[in-house]
């Protein structure tokens, strides 16, 4: 008889999506990839919609994991937590980082075998005894980025205004590039358990070629 159960997937090591090292630029073709998402608003460090949104993402995520190894015979470990991050200004995330005025959806990857009805079924199951206060609001969703640039930022989050502005300002359009999404985050520490200073956060910008570019290659 066949053993169904695979060897546990950590996509933190198996997707060149989640490969990043610091002091580098690095382009990246990120395929479409399904997420748990949750949407907010404000400072993450005293926004209560913000801890809520965590509380929420969590157990569904588990349930999925434990669904799919019991039912399907394929393990895997919950990625880590993941943020787009925007404003009306982009100024407030490299000047003035006026963090109230962000907005923000957290996120967690779930692989591409999970379906509709197995989040269903997951939301429901996450709720059954202690409901997170915002489960409602966890939705299931395909997030396409295509070529990024990302790096590898190790410190605090308030030390990544340089970074970002090196990225936004230098890099980009040196490489005639240009920004064309959603500035992304990807916490490969638990910023609840590690020490700010040591804190490891993929930084990744989706881009395009720029204008002129694509003019002249057009010819």
């Amino acid at each position: 008889m066949t053993n169904r159960t695979a060897d546990k997937i950590d996509f933190k090591k198996t997707l060149d999506a989640y490969q990043a090292q610091p002091g580098r630029f690095r382009p990246v073709d990120v395929p479409d990839m399904q997420y748990l998402m949750i949407d907010g608003r404000g400072d993450p460090n005293t926004s209560p919609a913000f801890t809520e949104a965590i509380e929420a993402l969590y157990p569904t995520a588990y349930k999925l994991k434990f669904a799919s190894k019991r039912n399907l015979g394929r393990d895997y470990v919950v990625p880590p937590l993941e943020g787009l991050w925007w404003a009306e200004d982009m100024a407030s995330f490299t000047t003035a980082r006026h963090k109230s005025r962000w907005h923000w959806t957290l996120m967690l990857m779930v692989p591409d075998w999970i379906d509709q009805s197995m989040f269903t079924t997951a939301i429901g199951q996450a709720g059954a005894k202690h409901r997170p206060a915002r489960l409602n609001d966890v939705r299931l969703q395909t997030l396409s980025e295509g070529r990024c640039v990302q790096t590898l930022h190790v410190g605090s989050f308030d030390d990544e205004a340089d970074v970002l502005a090196q990225l936004h300002h230098q890099y980009i359009p040196a490489n005639r590039l240009r920004m064309a999404g959603t500035h992304h985050e990807i916490y490969l520490s638990d910023f609840r358990k590690v020490a700010p200073d040591k804190q490891r956060t993929i930084l990744r910008q989706p881009v395009t070629l720029a204008a002129q570019h694509v003019s002249s290659g057009s010819r």
